[in-house]
């Protein structure tokens, strides 16, 4: 049975905003808690589907293990997302791993309770769906750039994607918000740990990035990023940034792809 936190949660998260008090306990039904650890694995790729999950608090990395024995992320998992869909995908397995980047909490529900948890309720049905959808899209996405974009891009757009997911306000400029290694930025990108940390490092260099504390990343001009991306000239807050006032060369003409 969960817990009246969970109730708390889940009447915060716009997945859950338009039930009623009745339809929510509803929902709740089956639902089992779980708080994980930083570092603790949810469920492993190829384990049997046999749940599947919300979000509630934290932040989760998906990760998968190419046959040649490549790890790479597949995406990060923020408030409010579904995962652990196989049943809705008809899989019996689960197709990635699913660890934890802080401490998080999430409910799971049994696979065999879908069919049911959809039918009762049909805008969660709805947005189970259209999370599918959107991933599909994400990984579409991802295939062009790694087909079309230098690595300087795919790096600038994948940093400009997680501030648009989770990025917090601070007065240093927008903060990540979460953990992240310049190693998990290569596995993202399709490129090497050595050149993810030449760019930051010439990035910070030109104002473009911030962050003293490990694991952290602040982006003190997104515009300099989108630019460097071709989404947009030099927007107003680039100004204070070296890149946009010094138009220094981009650093991608020294990097490998």
């Amino acid at each position: 049975m969960s817990s009246p936190l969970c109730h708390t949660l889940l009447r915060n998260l716009d997945l859950f905003a338009p039930l009623s008090d009745a339809q929510l306990r509803a929902a709740l039904q089956g639902a089992t808690p779980c708080r994980l650890q930083a570092g603790a694995v949810a469920y492993g790729q190829g384990a049997p589907g046999a749940h599947f999950f919300v979000l509630l608090h934290g932040c989760l990395k998906v990760t998968q293990v190419t046959p040649d024995g490549e790890q790479i992320i597949v995406r990060y998992v923020n408030p409010g997302d579904m995962f652990g869909l196989a049943c809705a995908m008809g899989q019996a397995c689960y197709p990635a791993t699913v660890a934890a980047v802080q401490e998080s909490v999430c409910l799971a529900w049994p696979a065999s309770a879908w069919t049911r948890f959809t039918a009762s309720h049909p805008q969660l049905a709805s947005a189970a769906l259209h999370t599918m959808g959107q991933r599909l899209q994400d990984a579409h996405q991802r295939i062009r750039e790694l087909a079309n974009d230098d690595v300087e891009q795919r790096v600038a757009r994948t940093l400009l994607r997680l501030v648009e997911q989770t990025g917090l306000r601070t007065c240093d400029g927008v903060d990540i918000g979460f953990p992240i290694t310049r190693q998990d930025i290569a596995e993202m990108t399709g490129t090497t740990l050595h050149t993810v940390s030449r760019l930051l490092s010439d990035w910070k260099q030109r104002g473009i990035v911030g962050g003293s504390a490990r694991m952290r990343i602040v982006l003190r001009s997104p515009a300099a990023l989108a630019r460097l991306c071709g989404h947009v000239p030099a927007l107003a807050d680039c100004a204070a940034c070296l890149s946009c006032r010094d138009g220094a060369p981009p650093a991608s003409a020294a990097l490998p792809h």
